[in-house]
């Protein structure tokens, strides 16, 4: 079953609505996700455009980003008639303290700037955007109220035993947890199955794209989702393979090569940029290229694709055990969506579940963001 996204308007220029709009932006890594949406979420217009996360990592006088907006945006924002009432930014990492919606000031600026550390690939590209933004509207002499939404929160709902690493107290302490991302499309994914499968009350939500994790989530009776469990961790590089991040690694084996004089640099670029289904394959992250790849005898390929199947399998019985038992399976992100030999493969693998109904839910983050923000919004007022 495949539950439809909201249409959206085409790109290349703003139409004209009658109630509050809301620009969203999704900035990440690689890619500016950029959409203008009503007050309900529903998108009137989108556009996607990719820059070098590799500049993030020199610093901000590097400037790509930078120079994204700066030829990008103005047009978009130029005149009274097309200016936002606000402006809605994702956030992945908001720590312990950021679980809700938040409008931003100062100091929460200054207290998100600790937590760039926790996913530096991230949250320092989406903190870049709001200061672009910021010193725009600044030289204009607008008004322009930034919010942020936070990929960490659905999961604040995770018990003790959930988020804990078996770490002694002291380290605990200091906030060495597990927080889970993804947390805003998986939001997603369990309002959607509550609104259109009510049956579904024990729901994996497989966020699949470049990069994966799994939600375990209990459904209310009255539609509400919760999360009980995930596989991503205290950053977004534990859990499942990935596009470039490896996912869940032996830390006896980090260890290792610690003190085999792999400097803590070079662990990082490794994990995160040069692992996953591109390190396995030695040819590409890109699920698409190593498909084809393994139809024409790639050996590489062929392995990658095993162990992320390998791996996904695993993640899917743990989040069932978490949930005692599973209802619904919903695929979301970009292979999700789109790799309908991976869905055949795993409905076909984990058919030892039992009666279990798949669902494909198209990922919609930016119009969970703008719901919440306008909710939050109106109590607040």
């Amino acid at each position: 079953m495949v539950i439809p996204s909201e249409g959206s308007a085409p790109a290349g220029s703003i139409p004209q609505s009658d109630g509050e709009r809301v620009l969203v932006l999704n900035t990440g890594s690689s890619s500016v996700k950029l959409a203008l949406c009503d007050s309900t979420g529903r998108r009137l217009w989108q556009e996607q455009r990719g820059w070098s996360g590799d500049e993030a990592a020199k610093g901000p006088a590097a400037g790509a980003l930078t120079r994204l907006f700066d030829d990008w945006l103005p047009p978009l924002l130029a005149g009274d008639a097309a200016l936002p009432a606000l402006v809605v930014h994702r956030l992945v990492h908001g720590g312990e303290r950021f679980t809700e919606p938040i409008p931003l000031d100062a100091q929460v600026m200054a207290a998100l700037e600790d937590l760039v550390p926790l996913a530096p690939l991230h949250n320092g590209p989406a903190l870049e955007a709001i200061r672009w933004l910021r010193q725009w509207a600044a030289r204009q002499s607008l008004t322009l109220p930034q919010w942020a939404c936070f990929d960490t929160g659905f999961h604040a709902s995770l018990a003790p035993e959930s988020y804990s690493y078996a770490l002694p107290a002291a380290w605990r302490q200091q906030g060495l947890r597990r927080f889970g991302f993804h947390g805003l499309n998986h939001q997603h994914v369990g309002e959607t199955v509550a609104a259109q499968a009510p049956g579904v009350r024990r729901l994996v939500s497989c966020h699949l794209g470049a990069g994966c994790s799994l939600c375990a989530i209990r459904i209310a009776p009255d539609g509400t989702p919760r999360s009980v469990d995930t596989t991503m961790g205290f950053t977004p590089l534990e859990g499942l393979v990935m596009a470039t991040r490896s996912g869940s690694v032996d830390p006896g084996l980090l260890l290792h090569l610690l003190r085999s004089g792999v400097g803590i640099g070079e662990l990082d670029a490794t994990l995160h940029r040069q692992s996953g289904l591109l390190g396995l394959s030695g040819l590409s992250g890109d699920m698409r290229e190593l498909r084809s790849a393994s139809r024409s005898g790639h050996g590489g390929a062929q392995l990658a694709l095993a162990v992320f199947r390998h791996r996904l399998r695993q993640g899917v019985a743990a989040m069932a055990a978490s949930l005692g038992g599973v209802d619904g399976i919903a695929l979301s992100g970009g292979i999700g969506e789109h790799d309908q030999a991976l869905a055949q493969e795993l409905q076909e693998e984990l058919a030892w579940l039992g009666a279990v109904r798949w669902l494909v839910v198209p990922a919609d983050e930016e119009g969970l963001m703008v719901r919440l923000c306008m909710n939050s919004r109106r109590t607040k007022a």
